[in-house]
C-alpha cells in the first residue's frame, strides 16, 4: 500500500470563507499516483471545516447567513471561551456544525465524488495561516 501527504495552506482575507478546494486535492491525488483507496482531507484547525456539497453561490451564502444565525460572532460576550481573551467562540462551534474532515473514495485514480458534489474548505475565523491535510492512501 502507497500513502501520500501533503499539506494545503490558507489565510484567507475574510473572517468566514467558503473555499472549493476539489482542484488542488485532485491535483494531489494525479501526484499520489495511486488509482484504488481512500482520500481523507482535514482541517487542521479547530475553528475551520472540510465539507462536501455544492458549488453553488446562492447556497454558499445560504450556508454563511444559516451559521451565522445559529452561531453569531456577536455579541462576543455570549461566548464564555472568549472570556479567554479570545473572541472566536462562534468559529468554534461553525467548524462543529460543518465538520472536520472528509473521507472519499478513490475509484480508478479519480475522486468518487456524486453529480456536483465538490470538496469545500470552511474558513470561520480567518485572516491567520492555518492548514487542511490531504492523506490518500491504496495501490
Amino acid at each position: 500500500m502507497k500513502s501520500h501527504r501533503k499539506y494545503l495552506w490558507f489565510n484567507t482575507p475574510h473572517r468566514r470563507d467558503y473555499i472549493n478546494i476539489t482542484p488542488a486535492v485532485e491535483l494531489e491525488l494525479r501526484e499520489s499516483s495511486i488509482k484504488e483507496g481512500l482520500c481523507l482531507v482535514n482541517a487542521m484547525h479547530i475553528t475551520a471545516s472540510v465539507y462536501i456539497n455544492d458549488d453553488e453561490q446562492g447556497l454558499l451564502q445560504d450556508y454563511d447567513e444559516w451559521l451565522e444565525e445559529l452561531a453569531p460572532h456577536e455579541p462576543i460576550s455570549r461566548y464564555r471561551h472568549n472570556r479567554t481573551g479570545e473572541d472566536n467562540g462562534d468559529a468554534h462551534h461553525k467548524r462543529q456544525i460543518m465538520g472536520r474532515e472528509v473521507v472519499v473514495a478513490v475509484t480508478d485514480g479519480k475522486l468518487d465524488l456524486g453529480p456536483w458534489e465538490q470538496i469545500f474548505y470552511g474558513e470561520f475565523d480567518g485572516r491567520r495561516k492555518k492548514r487542511v491535510m490531504v492523506k490518500i492512501i491504496g495501490e
